[in-house]
């Protein structure tokens, strides 16, 4: 199985200077389906205003591609299974920092889902820890990374 997948970015000049390095970093994200959203470098990086505090970062991005994936996977066995999710909420956060070969990374993403769960057939905590643990093992993306991913259910 092979699938190609596409995201385009998107960054003008206009009439910046880019020489002396205070250019916005403020740019577009398009993805296949058609939908854009504003993506900039993260003001934790680069200072404000030549970041967009209210547009989405490369570090933000990649925890939620996380989070997400292994939100639909989780979606998926429950229903397998016969529990009815009613609601979904992840908290997930990324911790950035050097790691063991000096290089400034995403070491470290939690994910903090809190599920709400209705009908007859309600998992146990121990059938919840199993699912998440089912889900985080067929997350596309978290087989795709070397970034430590930690589920901690609320």
């Amino acid at each position: 199985m092979a699938h190609l997948y596409t995201a385009e970015t998107i960054w003008e000049r206009g009439e910046q200077v880019f020489s002396d390095n205070k250019y916005s970093r403020q740019h577009l994200l398009r993805f296949d389906g058609g939908i854009e959203v504003p993506g900039s470098a993260s003001p934790r990086v680069v200072p404000l205003p030549l970041s967009v505090e209210a547009a989405v970062d490369p570090e933000e991005a990649f925890v939620s591609a996380i989070s997400s994936c292994h939100m639909l996977w989780f979606l998926g066995i429950a229903a397998e299974r016969g529990h009815v999710v009613d609601r979904y909420h992840d908290q997930a956060e990324g911790l950035m920092k050097r790691n063991a070969q000096g290089k400034v990374a995403v070491t470290h993403v939690t994910l903090r889902p809190l599920i709400v769960f209705s009908g007859n057939q309600r998992p146990t905590p121990d059938d919840i820890a199993n699912m998440h643990h089912e889900a985080h093992e067929a997350c596309f993306i978290a087989n795709s990374v070397k970034t430590e991913i930690v589920v901690e259910p609320r």
